[in-house]
């Protein structure tokens, strides 16, 4: 077990190695120059010149990109070109709320999708079943930011029971969190309903049936924890997907995480701090990755970590 997850952080090295690299060239292709956009449109040319001196903007994009290794190497993310100050220090500012947002998500997506999964599964082609992979249908075909628009319209202009905008207490996280947990929740629903009917079917399931165990014994007993495995894969990559999802709602409601700071770092082609902000989301990523593979040991002790 630790040899496999030594393994799995030792190739962190060429995956964070090749993030760095692609952000880093993909920002060199956005419109407009840094050292304009700091200085002011009405700035002098020696101004903006003096600018991208300091910056380091003058020299080649290959020596830039060594720099800025020899950096993130010694634990220095560099320092942000909006409001020179250290990128780290304002990820790690803007993060928590961004893990709290993806964390509570997740739960919605574990919570509401499984339950409906195994609803489905129960009752196979029944009202019920059809119901929910109707809903589950919709969850999954609505844009994320469509639906979040909807919800504060709904909750907060006219119910107005719920608050706009915001991250100050646990009313600011409920539609957020509904926002980015609905379409994981769909897609985790229609995973458990497939592999919950695929182990139901299996002779130790109707085994245990005829020796006359209580059906919800042999559903959660047996048939869920054998039918997790795919789900949990689902749900690890879903994690990934919330943390990509945080950059839209984060924007629509006004919530100063890390996918916010990243879509203003963007725009002000703040290069440190998108390449930063990305790093950081792409580690956890990968970590949460490395979890899922450790919780396939946990729920089936047959399944050996190389």
């Amino acid at each position: 077990m630790f040899i496999f997850i030594f393994k799995r952080l030792l190739q962190l090295i060429p995956v964070m190695i090749g993030v760095t690299f692609v952000v880093f060239f993909i920002m060199q292709l956005v419109p407009g120059d840094p050292a304009v956009i700091l200085a002011g449109e009405g700035a002098s040319k020696e101004t903006i010149e003096q600018l991208r001196e300091q910056l380091g903007l003058n020299e080649p994009l290959f020596a830039q990109y060594l720099d800025y290794m020899k950096n993130i190497l010694s634990g220095d993310f560099g320092v942000s070109l909006k409001n020179n100050q250290p990128v780290l220090d304002e990820i790690m500012t803007r993060l928590p709320i961004t893990i709290e947002l993806a964390f509570w998500s997740i739960v919605i997506t574990v919570v509401i999708g499984m339950g409906a999964g195994i609803i489905s599964a129960i009752k196979p082609y029944s009202f019920s079943d059809i119901g929910v992979m109707f809903v589950a249908l919709i969850g999954i075909s609505l844009p994320s930011f469509w639906f979040g628009l909807m919800l504060m319209y709904i909750f907060s202009v006219k119910l107005q029971i719920l608050p706009v905008a915001g991250w100050d207490s646990w009313k600011h996280i409920i539609l957020p969190a509904l926002t980015l947990g609905a379409g994981g929740a769909a897609i985790v629903a229609r995973m458990t309903r497939s592999s919950m009917l695929e182990v139901i079917r299996q002779d130790y399931v109707r085994t245990a049936r005829a020796k006359g165990l209580q059906e919800r014994v042999i559903i959660y007993k047996h048939a869920l924890r054998n039918a997790l495995i795919p789900v949990i894969t689902v749900v690890g990559l879903q994690f990934g997907a919330l943390l990509g999802g945080t950059v839209l709602t984060e924007s629509v409601f006004a919530i100063n995480g890390l996918g916010r700071l990243i879509v203003e770092s963007i725009r002000m082609r703040d290069l440190p701090m998108v390449q930063g902000g990305v790093l950081i989301a792409s580690i956890i990523f990968v970590l949460v990755n490395l979890l899922v593979d450790v919780l396939y040991r946990f729920f089936n002790k047959r399944i050996e970590l190389n």
